[in-house]
């Protein structure tokens, strides 16, 4: 690591204002931070206790969604192979290095793209690159399908970064989750490569299709009321979807790292899974068809309600901030995602429409709860008078 900082302390003259690569001192800069704390003292008073920043506590998470990616990697060669009728006579290498081929091009393009636009706007405005999109750039690929073409995620995290984050001031401004308005980006304005059979398991370069085969998720079986799926496939992640969405289990141990570590909210995370039961039971009593009628906890594992919950409600920018506010949005999101997936039949998942929907009254939520604690304070501040 001393290398690394001397080659970084050598080159640090050339990007300082007025030197002649100064236009690219954001970059310099963000690069070190990445690898070492900044040796900058504050010349005011301070309340920083220990080393834990933004960008460290951005890779936690990052750390917490590594789970998900290998299992995702994993089941996109299993599944490529299963649907060509390989599966039985291929091995676990090549399983994962198909599903490796697949799945790194989109982590790649995301980081590129994203981080070039945060490159240009850091430094036009002067200031240091904010850490934000090293969990962005890592939730966009693990929520798209494993067919979207390389140029859809481009154009896809380009939206997010500008519209959903740097128009309203950068990391810690925005109202929405940027990873999910640019998957809602691709849901909008490309459906025909959001939705269908064929776009969740990787199919191309290929021949070997058989006659009859379906791509489609569990969540549109189930809606049909012609599920293929076992709970266990669903829960472990051997089952057709978005990349890092598929496996509760992976999901799950990286639940445990966020709430461990105190990055993520448990009180989003178990008020999240509480709503979506607390729905799945009562559209469960009252079914009318088929998709209504599966248990209340298989909604659980199917579709993106597990990943929605752990990573993308617990946003701490969007998300609520007030304890008991985070109960409330937690429960919500969890309510809207079962309540859209199952009452809607042309839309058999909910969990980014209904996070992006909380999102947007979270600030209001916040509100009310603020509110309510004053009222109290107030009341009981008159009655000891």
């Amino acid at each position: 690591m001393k290398a690394i900082r001397n080659i970084f302390e050598k080159t640090k003259p050339y990007v300082q204002k007025g030197a002649k690569y100064h236009w690219l001192h954001s970059v310099h800069d963000g690069f070190f931070t990445l690898f070492f704390v900044q040796k900058d003292t504050s010349k005011s008073g301070t309340h920083i206790k220990d080393y834990l920043d933004l960008k460290r506590t951005m890779a936690v998470v990052v750390f917490a969604l590594v789970p998900a990616l290998l299992m995702g990697i994993y089941n996109t060669g299993y599944q490529h192979y299963k649907a060509i009728g390989e599966l039985a006579t291929t091995g676990f290498f090549d399983i994962c290095l198909f599903g490796l081929i697949k799945v790194v091009p989109f982590i790649i393009v995301s980081y590129v793209v994203g981080l070039g636009i945060e490159f240009v706007f850091a430094q036009y405005r002067g200031h240091e690159i904010q850490e934000g999109f090293l969990v962005s750039g890592f939730l966009i690929p693990l929520i798209m399908p494993v067919n979207t073409p390389l140029w859809m995620v481009a154009v896809a995290t380009a939206f997010a970064v500008v519209f959903a984050k740097e128009v309203f001031g950068g990391t810690g401004m925005n109202i929405w989750n940027p990873a999910l308005v640019a998957r809602a980006f691709l849901f909008f304005a490309y459906p025909s490569h959001m939705s269908g059979d064929s776009v969740w398991i990787s199919l191309k370069d290929t021949d070997k299709v058989v006659d009859g085969f379906t791509g489609a998720t569990p969540m549109a079986l189930a809606a049909a009321g012609t599920p293929d799926y076992s709970v266990m496939d669903a829960f472990i992640g051997l089952i057709p979807g978005s990349i890092g969405e598929t496996s509760a289990l992976a999901i799950l141990i990286g639940a445990i790292i966020l709430i461990v570590t105190g990055i993520g909210s448990w009180k989003i995370m178990v008020s999240t899974v509480a709503g979506g039961l607390f729905m799945g039971f009562l559209l469960q009593t009252f079914a009318v068809n088929e998709f209504m009628a599966i248990p209340a906890w298989h909604h659980l594992v199917l579709g993106g309600f597990a990943f929605g919950a752990i990573f993308m409600a617990t946003d701490p920018v969007s998300a609520a901030q007030t304890s008991k506010g985070k109960y409330i949005y937690g429960f919500l999101v969890g309510v809207l995602a079962i309540l859209i997936r199952v009452v809607n039949p042309a839309y058999p998942e909910g969990m980014m429409l209904a996070i992006l929907l909380m999102n947007t009254f979270a600030p209001l939520i916040d509100y009310y709860v603020v509110e309510g604690n004053i009222k109290k304070r107030l009341k009981r501040a008159t009655a000891n008078a």
